[in-house]
């Protein structure tokens, strides 16, 4: 008997809830990853002129360091794009630890080389080192996150179906385009805050600090948010306790930075160190005890040795004041010692200093030692001090003075230094020829004719070429132990390794070279003579070799 078929009554069945479709990459995760590539774009640029700025302090031409620091780091950022192919299979974990490196190497730059400098004396294998590894973490950083990016897109791609897959293609390219966007806007950001916002209002060591906690904080905020679901438990707690150590290594720099400040400087200037102040252009540092002469640093440069510098000044001018001295226009010579012997001279009006840097002029109205090392030249009626930039200033003086100037002192420092190139150009001597009168004389500081005679002698060709004629003399220093010229530091104002006399030029405009010579009303000197002067030109001569091609604007001669 066959059983009838019995139907039962089907059961109910419940689908799943269909679950919301996660979001494509290129909204969940677009805007968090420009942001912090933006960021972390603008701190790697911080870093990068960190360096440059902080070498150019340090070594001197900065040029050079430039051209170093700029090469060294693009070539190590190729190498870090290569190096990050090993991570790809980690690319969440090792993002997350190439910004936390980055934040600590990047942040703690500026102290190690500054540190480098003060301690050993020498900080060009520093700067390399630095330069290689920042510019190696900045080159992994785009690398591994295209592989993150890419992660989700093909994750995407597979609960979303093939047609989602070929979306996530056609959008491959405008993902680079877009982080490569950001890449460039965050280094421009970085570019214009470094000298408008951290270097004024944090100074380098505190501005890098700071910089690396910022790169810190987006780069581990990125991962430990964004990418999170990319990372084991194991991984997470290990970029959370590398973090947490970079960001305490960075804050506890920071509360010490001062601490260190004070230690390198008295490392590098020697005890004691009177004054130490920051302007809008350069480092400032005044030294010395209560009952010496004190000694005057201009970004790591011996500019004015208190116990010699009477020496520099009256070669540089009173050679100068043979002849009519009536109007004397000083360039450079903040520090005042310059005005203070052409003051000595009745016969003298006015004296007019172009001087870039106002804090150098306030220091020396103020500070009791310098005031009283020039005789508190400022506060003579006769002074009048324009601060500009010197070429500027004289290419707009020649339509508006009444009177030529009888007396021109280049008082300036070292042409190796490159801030000062310009203003031992062909050009620049071109435009003082136009404000100075008829017969007058143009006195230039050229650097040490001993040891650095090429550098001299391009300063005597450039002259001649700018339709002067000239005569070379010299100035030996005495005092044991310093600098005798306003050189880099670098150890010299303590070892004597400086430089071993001051270069001059006395300059006429036409062909006939100006006597050397002292005027009549000449007050008693204690360091020149007939008889020096003629010295001082043999000495002079007998560095002449061959005669060198001038220096101009565009082509540049002097090296430091």
């Amino acid at each position: 008997m066959i059983e009838p078929t019995v139907t039962m009554p089907p059961k109910r069945v419940r689908r799943p809830p269909v679950r919301r479709s996660v979001r494509p990459p290129r909204e969940a995760v677009r805007f968090p990853v420009l942001a912090v590539v933006f960021v972390c774009a603008a701190c790697g640029l911080v870093y990068e002129l960190e360096l440059v700025a902080l070498a150019s302090y340090l070594i001197g031409d900065s040029v050079t360091q430039a051209s170093v620091v700029l090469s060294v780091m693009v070539f190590a950022m190729g190498v870090g794009s290569l190096l990050a192919k090993r991570l790809r299979c980690r690319a969440a974990v090792g993002f997350g630890l190439v910004e936390a490196g980055l934040a600590l190497i990047g942040g703690c730059s500026a102290m190690v080389l500054y540190a480098a400098f003060a301690w050993l004396g020498e900080s060009r294998h520093v700067l390399v080192a630095f330069s290689l590894a920042i510019g190696v973490l900045i080159g992994a950083e785009i690398p591994l996150l295209m592989a993150l990016i890419q992660r989700s897109a093909r994750e995407h791609a597979g609960r979303a179906g093939r047609q989602a897959a070929l979306g996530e293609q056609d959008d491959a390219a405008g993902t680079v385009a877009d982080l490569f966007a950001a890449d460039y806007v965050g280094a421009l950001v970085g570019g214009l805050a470094f000298p408008f916002l951290l270097l004024p209002w944090l100074g380098q060591l505190t501005g890098a600090l700071v910089t690396g906690a910022v790169n810190a904080v987006a780069g581990g905020g990125l991962v430990l948010w964004v990418f999170r679901h990319d990372l084991t438990r194991r991984s997470r707690a290990l970029l959370v306790a590398v973090n947490l150590c970079v960001l305490t290594a960075l804050a506890t720099a920071t509360v010490l930075v001062d601490d260190f400040e004070q230690a390198a400087r008295r490392a590098v200037y020697g005890e004691p160190v009177r004054v130490a102040v920051h302007t809008d252009l350069q480092e400032v540092v005044v030294t010395g005890g209560r009952e010496e002469p004190p000694d005057l640093f201009l970004d790591g440069r011996l500019r004015v040795a208190g116990r010699d510098e009477y020496r520099y000044h009256e070669a540089l001018v009173h050679p100068a004041m043979n002849g009519p001295h009536a109007r004397v226009l000083i360039v450079g010579g903040g520090d005042g010692m310059a005005a203070r012997e052409a003051l000595r001279y009745a016969g003298v009006r006015t004296v007019t200093v172009v001087e870039l840097d106002p804090g150098i002029v306030r220091l020396a109205r103020t500070d009791p030692a310098l005031s009283g090392l020039n005789e508190q030249a400022f506060r003579d009626p006769r002074v009048q001090v324009a601060y500009a930039d010197a070429f500027n200033w004289l290419r707009g003086a020649a339509d508006r003075l009444q009177e030529r100037y009888d007396v021109v002192i280049s008082d300036l420092p070292d042409p190796g230094i490159t801030p000062s190139t310009k203003l031992y150009s062909e050009e620049f001597y071109g435009l003082v020829a136009r404000v100075l009168a008829t017969g007058g004389r143009f006195a230039v500081h050229a650097g040490s004719a001993t040891d650095r005679p090429r550098t001299y002698w391009t300063v005597d060709a450039t002259l001649r070429a700018a339709g002067f004629a000239t005569s070379p003399f010299s100035a030996a220093g005495r005092t044991p132990g310093f600098a005798a010229g306003p050189d880099r530091a670098d150890r010299a104002g303590r070892t004597g390794r400086g430089p071993r006399d001051w270069g001059f030029l006395l300059a006429v405009r036409g062909d006939r070279p100006p006597a050397l010579g002292l005027a009549p009303d000449a007050p008693r000197l204690r360091s020149l003579g007939p008889g020096t002067l003629e010295a001082a030109a043999r000495r002079a001569e007998r560095t002449r070799g061959a005669t060198p091609p001038p220096s101009t604007l565009v082509h540049p001669r002097y090296g430091a």
